[in-house]
């Protein structure tokens, strides 16, 4: 992923593509651009904006929302940490609120509530300040969620490129992908077009095609919803007709809902529906399972956020009611996108505004009991990243959803879900550590595996490294993982009886990378110890040699697959032979000191090389100074296969 430049189309909402857009009056005050999600927009450079005459600040700005758009939420944290800490600007409170969401997605889940503290301070009526509020313990109700689910990458389905927005079409899998891309000449940029896959076939093995009806154009196409005899179906597309896009007067082509239905062996040609606009999109339809309703996306005039969800009445002619906007407590001063309306009345969505793990989190709400309660649906579903585009089958039991979370194939993938119906859950509880200096590890991600490798959950370590995860009560072996940047893969392999209901003070040690040792690797240069030197012609330990062979000894304890092998060296001083004898005692005198110190013999060896390893030109007869034959004088400790 670039750093200046990025692809992403995670958030098709609202916005249209590179060649859709007019370029920005550098002389005018700069503006936020918030409200228009360019996601696809090159993201100019900072020298590139500086030269174009923006003032600092506003590089600030628009760099970071730029980012903040395209889910670079690591790179919009930089540009927003440079404009908070800038004291002499003023800016809106959103700003805070942004940059409290970056710090989520970058798992700083402690300085993401201090200014989400700030914010609510200053905007305390914004509502996602009141839910805020009102859920002081949300990260605990996310990590351990109501519903347990299992997560699986379709790999097979997934392209380098983005794949999202799943629905279901007869017994196919119909989504929108960019993997086009390099078929495209006229655009830079990622494009979208529609594809299918067999839902039949073993999801290791799904056949993938273009979409059947003949839809994909030269314009952006995306999130279908199909009628429940398949006879419909609704999509998006940019504001595209006669082979022309068709601008505001920003020269942004926006997003509309198109309809086509169909006709024999064929489609009927994409009708506009009468609720889309030229100057505001409407997007990602989703229809009630009796086709009386549609529920979408949309930024149009009298919204509350920067995306409202809106329902509006199909008639049985096929007309259209007036949309309605769903109002609090669904919609937020976020953004709320991607609906999807279940059999049962559930409706499923995309929000930046309630609270969440960070990026977009996916929420549900029972519209059909019109229920306030907003439940987001928690790990493994929902990460510190973009999570959205839902779609569950009839029973609520299966389905998919989109994520740019780590460890995917393209910028987008497209995950499988499935809810295991398990009432009997066990919590488990411990607390992550370093493995040598024993310091607690926040910021960490904790996964439990099942006996299958299948994740069934995942948390973060608080800022004192503790943790709790659930997994369901079974008698079945199950793996706590532990990740974190610069450190190795922590693990644990524990076995849960029916009767536990929680397992308290596990311990989980993870590794720094730069600590890892390979077979034929030196301690010295892995735990970057004061190299072990003796005095010329002495084989006992110097005093500042005790304290790094201690940290030998402390490596060795708490890795006891570990065995070295010591190596003691001599200079050239002194007869060829005199110099083996005295490193073989020098090798001696170190291995007797580790097995003193509780290393068992059988994980030490020693061996003296005399003058025939030199680290220096320092040979027979050759002048050196005593510095110089000083780095002759040494031992190694080198890793030795199991």
């Amino acid at each position: 992923m670039a750093t200046g430049l990025r692809y992403h189309i995670v958030l098709l909402s609202f916005f249209c593509w590179s060649n859709c857009f007019s370029q920005i009056n550098p002389k005018k005050e700069a503006e936020d651009n918030f409200d228009h999600y360019g996601h696809m927009s090159m993201i100019e450079p900072y020298q590139g904006l500086l030269k174009k005459g923006y003032k600092e600040t506003d590089i600030y700005k628009k760099l970071g929302n730029a980012n903040y758009h395209s889910a670079n939420y690591d790179v919009a944290n930089y540009w927003y940490e440079k404009l908070l800490t800038n004291q002499e600007v003023a800016i809106s409170p959103d700003y805070l609120y942004r940059y409290s969401l970056t710090l989520r997605s970058l798992k700083r889940y402690d300085e993401a509530d201090e200014w989400m503290n700030k914010f609510n301070h200053i905007k305390s009526n914004d509502s996602r300040a009141k839910r805020y509020r009102e859920n002081p313990d949300y990260l605990k109700k996310i990590k351990i969620p109501e519903e347990q689910f299992t997560i699986f990458n379709l790999e097979h389905l997934n392209s380098a490129e983005s794949d999202f927005a799943p629905s279901f079409y007869k017994n196919q899998l119909v989504f929108t992908t960019a993997r086009d891309l390099e078929m495209q000449k006229y655009n830079p940029l990622p494009y979208l077009n529609l594809y299918q896959a067999s839902l039949d076939a073993n999801r290791e093995s799904m056949a993938v095609s273009q979409l059947e009806i003949d839809l994909n154009t030269k314009a952006n196409e995306s999130t279908t919803a199909f009628s429940k005899d398949g006879s419909t179906l609704f999509f998006t597309r940019n504001n595209y007709s006669n082979k022309k896009f068709k601008r505001d007067k920003k020269g942004i082509s926006r997003l509309k809902i198109y309809r086509v239905k169909r006709e024999g062996n064929s489609w009927s040609a994409p009708e506009d529906l009468p609720f889309n606009g030229t100057d505001y999109s409407v997007a990602h339809p989703t229809l009630k399972a009796t086709g009386t309703k549609m529920y979408f996306a949309s930024d149009m005039p009298g919204g509350k956020g920067a995306s409202d969800l809106y329902e509006v009445a199909i008639h049985a002619d096929g007309s259209f009611g007036e949309p309605i906007n769903l109002g609090a407590p669904i919609n937020t001063e976020g953004k709320e996108t991607f609906p999807f309306i279940s059999e049962s009345g559930i409706l499923y969505f995309a929000s930046d505004g309630h609270p969440g793990l960070g990026g977009l989190d996916i929420f549900k709400v029972d519209v059909e009991n019109k229920s306030t309660d907003i439940q987001n649906l928690g790990n493994p579903i929902n990460s510190s990243e973009d999570d959205f585009s839902i779609v569950m089958d009839a029973k609520e039991k299966e389905g998919f959803f989109a994520s740019n979370r780590k460890g995917g194939l393209g910028k987008d993938d497209i995950y499988q879900i499935t809810r295991n119906d398990i009432e009997c859950f066990t919590f488990i509880s411990g607390t992550a550590y370093d493995k040598d200096s024993g310091q607690p590890l926040s910021d960490t991600q904790i996964s439990s595996l099942d006996h299958m490798g299948l994740r069934i959950g995942e948390t973060i370590t608080a800022s004192d490294g503790s943790y709790t995860i659930r997994i369901p009560c079974q008698e079945k072996q199950y793996q706590i993982i532990g990740d974190k940047d610069g450190y190795e893969t922590g693990s644990l392999f524990m076995l849960t009886l029916t009767d536990q209901k929680q397992i308290k003070g596990t311990r989980l040690e993870l590794e720094q990378s730069e600590k890892v040792a390979s077979v034929g690797s030196d301690l010295v240069k892995i735990l970057k110890l004061t190299p072990i030197y003796f005095d010329l012609n002495s084989s006992y330990l110097r005093n500042d040699a005790y304290p790094e062979l201690d940290k030998v000894v402390d490596y060795m304890s708490k890795r006891p697959d570990i065995k070295i092998a010591v190596g003691s060296h001599t200079d050239s001083r002194e007869s060829d032979t005199y110099n083996m004898w005295l490193s073989k005692r020098r090798a001696k005198r170190t291995v007797e000191y580790i097995i003193s110190e509780g290393i068992s013999a059988s994980r030490v060896t020693g061996e003296g090389y005399g003058e025939t390893r030199l680290l220096n030109k320092c040979s027979n007869g050759v002048r050196c100074s005593e510095k110089e034959h000083q780095l002759n004088r040494r031992s190694e400790f080198i890793i030795m296969e199991k």
